[in-house]
């Protein structure tokens, strides 16, 4: 097959379709996507065989918004008989070779987590008719490209690798998160996983620890201070509502009932120095008032994303974590014209990350950090 397959939120395929168009494009890999609306997945058929392999190496899934999974399709198998389900697979699978691990999938819909009982059972014996067939290595190996097998209903599959530098290990690039019970609202594990998403594991101590202070616009009830108070920071907590009881008991919060687009730091003389990048000498801030600012205000998304800009460029905060919600119509567009605005108020000063994360539902998260507070900066004295 000379395909891409994507994996995404049911319901955004069409955004899904239209991001992999315009960077395949970018690319030069041409090609069309073919969606079926509600099916948790995109196909990119590409005129050239050859690009197949370019895109998924080299196209990086975390640059990609609504994809939760790039692999390389091989093969497309209908109409097995229910009796036997992996001999039709392993033919399939002839030309590939030394994969290093099987992971069996499905769409993320109500219409695929009903085959996720079968695909686990289905698992095992697939995987050892491959290694008999040495498609599969007879030891898993997470540095080999990875087989996907992915049902889209209980006959029918996509065969396919992808890379294991440029793939989710997650099933179907899924991020499971447990909902803390003291935590007063589901918002939480937004926050959360764009903690996971956004900062690596060996910085969270030195971006997120404790005794840190943030500060989260539209706060209440404080599902997205629940986790910056976990981390044992202190929030300033911005909303005209009420605050959760047992977050104001910590000690770690105060709350300003006020509008989270009026309200501004306390003024503090911010010291700027000298740095070069890319051989250009430019200025960045050494000591930002707030650490972590972060934002999921109900508000039109253009508005949010010209304040998280306002806050960044005068240095109130050293990164930002916010959520653009979408409208129902014109959502890829829509979230086009933020990122433009992102882009053009912030300079190469900055670096800019969005996902539409899994506990996410109309809206995309947004990540934007100053590159000198990165823990791999690329900014030089």
């Amino acid at each position: 097959m000379n395909g891409v397959l994507l994996y995404c939120r049911p319901g955004y395929e069409k955004e899904c379709a239209a991001e992999i168009q315009a960077r395949a494009t970018a690319m030069e890999a041409y090609g069309f996507a073919k969606v079926k609306p509600g099916t948790g997945y995109v196909v990119f058929e590409c005129h050239n065989a050859e690009d197949v392999d370019h895109i998924a190496k080299k196209l990086p899934l975390d640059s990609l918004i609504f994809a939760r999974q790039i692999i390389a399709l091989h093969a497309r198998v209908d109409d097995m008989p229910l009796y036997d389900r992996v001999n039709p697979v392993v033919t399939a699978c002839e030309g590939l070779e030394g994969l290093g691990e099987l992971r069996v999938e499905m769409p993320d819909t109500n219409e695929g987590k009903e085959l996720s009982k079968f695909c686990r059972k289905y698992t095992v014996p697939l995987r050892q008719s491959l290694r008999k067939s040495n498609y599969l290595l007879a030891k898993e190996n997470k540095n080999r490209p990875v087989l996907h097998v992915f049902f889209i209903d209980n006959i029918s599959v996509y065969i396919g690798y992808s890379y294991s530098f440029n793939n989710s290990p997650l099933p179907m690039g899924i991020m499971r998160l447990k909902f803390p019970s003291k935590s007063p609202s589901r918002s939480t594990l937004k926050l959360e996983e764009a903690f996971h998403t956004f900062i690596p594991a060996n910085e969270w101590d030195k971006r997120l620890g404790g005794g840190m202070k943030a500060v989260d616009l539209g706060a209440c009830p404080g599902g997205w201070t629940y986790q910056l108070v976990q981390r044992s920071m202190f929030v300033i907590a911005i909303d005209n509502g009420a605050m959760a009881q047992s977050l104001m008991d910590t000690g770690q919060v105060k709350h300003f009932e006020e509008d989270g687009f009026k309200y501004e730091p306390a003024k503090t003389v911010v010291a700027w120095t000298n740095r070069k990048l890319n051989g250009n000498k430019i200025k960045v801030p050494e000591n930002p008032s707030v650490d972590v600012l972060v934002c999921d205000m109900i508000e039109k998304p253009e508005r949010v994303a010209r304040l998280m800009c306002k806050w960044l460029l005068n240095a109130w905060c050293k990164e930002a974590i916010f959520n653009l919600k979408l409208p129902l119509k014109r959502r890829y567009h829509t979230l086009e014209d933020c990122l433009e605005i992102l882009n053009k108020q912030l300079d190469d000063r900055f670096v800019i990350q969005a996902k539409h994360l899994y506990h996410d539902r109309d809206e995309v998260t947004v990540h934007v950090i100053w590159r000198n507070f990165l823990g791999d900066s690329s900014l030089k004295l």
